[in-house]
């Protein structure tokens, strides 16, 4: 089975407004509430393709329980923790000439409500997979990627991170079986500005002696890399199309790579041309990818390989 954990679920208040005027009242043109939150995007996207999981986190009061109700109606299982203090955050999206966000803070999440999450943790098996996706509340120790897979190190579950800076950094020693850092994320944790093909390579390979499996880096519109365990990168443009926008796309990447490579004899091509087609269909729609917007993008993707 595969898993998702995301600690800071929302929902999205997502509209669109003409015009948008400062100190005046504004009215929307269009608007969509949805389940938002890096690891809630992976489980949705990974159901679309047709792949069982579930999705664990912290959900709180009456926003939460909404929260739980749209996943569901994607037909992703859930097993969230219901915490007693605060509520889920409200995200507010307001699109016009230019983009504003005004992000909530989510409820108060207590030690006791951390090891509840653990101890779900605990009862993975030889076999599955667990995502761990996007950032950390303030109010939970910015160790608690690392101390899952600690948790974890030796039961032979997959664990893919997709996170930035230490919390990334800290998991490598536990060797997990996918990391997804972009180009910016990828120079930022070694000081650099990255410019090259052959720098992205050098500095995925970097992060492989520090213990990842796979490196898939995302980059936008440029494309993307994989780096795989057996020594092969590959490289592969992204398909062109319309943006509507960006949010969800590289969790999209992930749930596409994962659906590629368990639905597809473990080949690692087909992975990573399934995530960037999964990535780019969730660009180009009003919310995150379908099935068919995949396989349809899969038959533009080319890959090039490199010994």
């Amino acid at each position: 089975m595969i898993y998702t954990v995301t600690f800071n679920p929302a929902l999205d208040y997502i509209v669109k407004v003409d015009n948008f005027q400062k100190d005046e009242i504004n009215r929307t043109k269009t608007e969509m509430i949805l389940p938002g939150g890096k690891g809630i995007n992976v489980s949705i996207v990974l159901k679309q393709l047709g792949l069982d999981n579930v999705a664990l986190g912290f959900v709180a009061d009456f926003t939460g329980q909404e929260i739980e109700k749209l996943v569901q109606e994607y037909g992703v299982k859930t097993d969230f923790i219901h915490v007693q203090e605060g509520f889920s955050r409200i995200n507010v999206k307001i699109t016009s000439e230019k983009e504003t966000a005004v992000n909530g803070n989510g409820p108060n999440i207590l030690p006791k409500d951390v090891e509840k999450l653990f101890g779900q943790i605990d009862q993975l098996k030889e076999e599955d997979v667990l995502v761990l996706s996007g950032s950390i509340p303030k109010v939970i120790k910015n160790d608690a990627y690392e101390q899952i897979c600690k948790r974890i190190e030796n039961k032979n579950i997959k664990v893919v991170v997709d996170a930035t800076g230490e919390l990334l950094v800290k998991v490598l020693p536990y060797h997990p079986f996918l990391i997804k850092p972009n180009l910016d994320e990828l120079g930022e944790i070694f000081g650099t500005t990255i410019r090259s093909k052959e720098e992205i390579i050098q500095y995925a390979k970097r992060l492989q002696e520090k213990g990842a499996r796979n490196v898939l880096i995302s980059m936008g519109g440029k494309g993307a890399f994989l780096i795989d365990e057996f020594g092969k990168d590959y490289f592969c443009e992204a398909p062109k199309g319309n943006i509507v926008h960006t949010v969800g796309a590289g969790d999209s990447m992930v749930a596409g790579f994962l659906a590629g490579y368990i639905q597809n004899d473990r080949s690692y091509k087909i992975a990573f041309k399934t995530g960037v087609a999964a990535g780019s269909a969730s660009t180009f729609s009003q919310f995150l990818a379908t099935k068919e917007e995949v396989l349809k993008l899969l038959k533009e993707i080319e890959t090039k390989e490199e010994f």
